[in-house]
């Protein structure tokens, strides 16, 4: 009788594996989500566009301009920087040239009209100045006002002398003053109304101002006014 222990077909000795225990056996994944499923396709799609982005710019020559953060200035981009402010220089010395040149063809320009004026031209110039007659020359000038004649001292003038003081005596002594100054109308008298708060010397008009001032310095007053209304052509009160 053949041993159990052992397989008909390959007479090896059973095992576990030879008897599977009754039931479902062994371990099962459960389902993935759809962004897993769908992750590798995307990864697919980024990854090929990148590389025709970089495919396009090695054959198109934009790969070599991307200056990178890592990468200092190429020496390209420093000339370039170097010939537009050549260029710029360029620019303001040529404008400076042309200012000069210029300013020198208007000099030789205004020489060369002051060296074109002829001796005739010239002779022409003086000859109508010398031809300018004194009526001419006159109305140029202007025109001298008329000389105001300086008022006169009339010592014929009437001279009344008021004392306003308490002193007897005292504006009969100026009136001798006076007429030992060459005043010949003297008179003397008494104030009447309302006196001035200091010696005065009036008069009445602009015709009787040179005498009024004269009879002032003479009495050695200062103060001299223009009153219309008094009782001669020039009064001196006296108030002190």
């Amino acid at each position: 009788m053949a041993n159990n222990d052992f397989d008909n077909k390959g007479g090896y000795e059973r095992d576990v594996f030879d008897t599977p225990p009754a039931g479902p056996a062994g371990v099962h994944r459960g389902n993935r989500s759809a962004a897993a499923r769908a992750l590798p396709f995307v990864v697919i799609v980024v990854v090929a566009a990148l590389c025709g982005m970089l495919a396009w710019g090695w054959f198109s020559g934009e790969l070599g301009n991307i200056r990178w953060p890592w990468q200092p200035a190429t020496t390209s981009q420093a000339a370039s920087d170097g010939a537009s402010k050549d260029k710029g220089k360029t620019k303001d010395e040529g404008k400076a040239k042309d200012q000069a040149s210029d300013q020198s063809a208007e000099g030789d320009a205004s020489a060369d009209g002051d060296a074109s004026a002829t001796p005739d031209a010239q002779q022409d110039a003086s000859a109508s100045q010398d031809q300018q007659t004194p009526q001419d020359t006159q109305a140029q000038q202007p025109a001298e006002q008329p000389q105001q004649p300086a008022a006169t001292v009339d010592k014929a003038t009437a001279v009344r002398v008021v004392n306003g003081t308490r002193i007897n005596g005292y504006a009969a002594s100026k009136a001798a003053q006076l007429q030992g100054s060459g005043y010949t109308a003297v008179s003397a008298g008494n104030p009447t109304g309302t006196l001035p708060s200091s010696t005065v010397v009036w008069y009445q008009s602009e015709a009787q101002k040179a005498t009024a001032e004269d009879v002032a310095a003479t009495l050695g007053i200062a103060n001299v006014q223009q009153l219309a209304n008094i009782s001669a052509p020039v009064v001196v009160v006296l108030m002190s």
